[in-house]
């Protein structure tokens, strides 16, 4: 799969436009991280999840395709293990609506330091682009 995205990854990973370095918010195997460094999308990422076993997966991967030094792993719940700044982007997806909601209000800090936030919400799609409006995201 690393090689070959499925559609929906793949459609999320070509959102993201060229940058030094993008998080990857509940990574699961690390597959997007693993994508967009190969091509060469971002120099560095960071595969985040709030449970270790993802992590655990996605850190075979990532050694698998021999890219430890541009892939870091953070275990993390949403956003709280980046700082301000960190990244340039952040990709959340494959994940309801409320929680993606939740995810940039607690993180909000590091929230208005990005230039690119990639959503993939799977439900309360109405209501997260409500929130993004009010909440200033363009």
């Amino acid at each position: 799969m690393r090689n070959e995205l499925s559609k929906r990854l793949q459609a999320v990973a070509d959102l993201v436009t060229d940058r030094e370095c993008v998080a990857d918010i509940g990574t699961d195997h690390a597959y997007i991280p693993i994508y967009l460094t190969e091509h060469k999308k971002v120099k560095k990422a960071f595969a985040m999840d709030v449970n270790e076993g993802p992590l655990i997966r996605a850190e075979e991967h990532v050694r698998e395709a021999g890219l430890k030094e541009q892939i870091k792993m953070r275990r993390s719940n949403g956003l709280e293990k980046l700082s301000p700044g960190e990244v340039e982007a952040v990709i959340i997806a494959g994940m309801g609506g409320g929680l993606v909601m939740r995810i940039l209000t607690e993180g909000q800090a590091v929230a208005e330091t990005l230039q690119e936030c990639i959503l993939q919400p799977q439900s309360e799609i109405a209501k997260v682009r409500e929130f993004l409006l009010q909440n200033g995201y363009q």
